[in-house]
């Protein structure tokens, strides 16, 4: 696959990972995981499915005797073990239980299981991005943004909002924090917390899905300056002119990714 394919990919996987850990809600609250959200994430991980029992198991790469094994069901248990210990320890038969042997380890698995919840969907959420290709280089980034401003040039918003989601991506840039949110609008931008509940937002990509229009504010802007918010304000309105406008912001973006890397 392309560079761009694999980071759409990962932008997927992130997602996925992030839809299944909130779907965990508070202890004890008796959600039950999103389960279809987790087998997409894991048909994208190089654990193999295997039907055991009653069991959903997903098998990772061995090391020896021993495997990653994962368990799909709401605790989502990854085990270092064999299939076989699994399903006696998760799925017993009746004669299995007759051992004391087997009913402890029934009881108590901690001496196999490694992880459970986020931490396990963290783990394959990491196997999954570990067999993309992520390296790039500069004409990789001329094709996205490339891409970008030929949508943006005829109008195509779904385009338009690929290419700057995988800018964003790269350039580690964020949602907008709730004083930067305006409806109808894609927002994009580089974030960072202070002391005090202070948030700095920018700079400040603004993608308006009502007319497709494209702008780019260059400062970062507090929370807590009325001033600027007023600015940023107008600025989405079509008030005030943005630092950068139209094909001018792909351009900006692709700098900003070469430089960093």
């Amino acid at each position: 696959m392309s560079f761009k394919e694999n980071l759409l990919k990962k932008i997927q996987i992130d997602a996925l990972a992030k839809k299944v850990i909130a779907s965990f809600g508070p202890p004890d609250s008796g959600m039950k995981i999103d389960k279809d959200a987790m087998r997409s994430l894991l048909e994208m991980s190089p654990y193999a499915h295997q039907k055991t029992r009653d069991l959903d198991l997903y098998i990772g790469n061995g090391d020896g005797e021993t495997t990653k094994i994962l368990v799909l069901d709401n605790e989502l248990p990854i085990y270092r073990t064999i299939v076989e210990d699994v399903a006696m320890r998760k799925s017993p038969y009746i004669k299995e239980m007759a051992s004391i042997r087997n009913i402890i380890k029934i009881l108590k698995d901690s001496d196999v299981k490694i992880s459970t919840k986020s931490q396990s969907v963290e783990a394959i959420q990491k196997a999954c991005i570990e067999i993309l290709d992520l390296s790039f280089n500069e004409s990789d980034i001329e094709e996205i943004t490339g891409d970008g401003a030929a949508s943006l040039d005829s109008g195509y918003a779904q385009g338009i909002t690929e290419s700057l989601t995988l800018l964003a991506e790269l350039l580690g840039y964020q949602p907008p924090p709730k004083a930067f949110r305006i409806r109808h609008h894609d927002i994009y931008g580089a974030l960072s917390e202070k002391e005090g509940g202070e948030i700095l937002y920018g700079p400040i990509v603004i993608f308006s899905l009502i007319d497709n229009s494209l702008k780019l504010i260059k400062d970062q802007i507090s929370n807590y300056d009325k001033g600027k918010l007023e600015f940023f304000q107008r600025v989405t309105q079509g008030k005030e002119k943005a630092d950068i406008e139209g094909q001018d912001v792909f351009l900006y973006l692709q700098e900003a990714v070469v430089n960093k890397s």
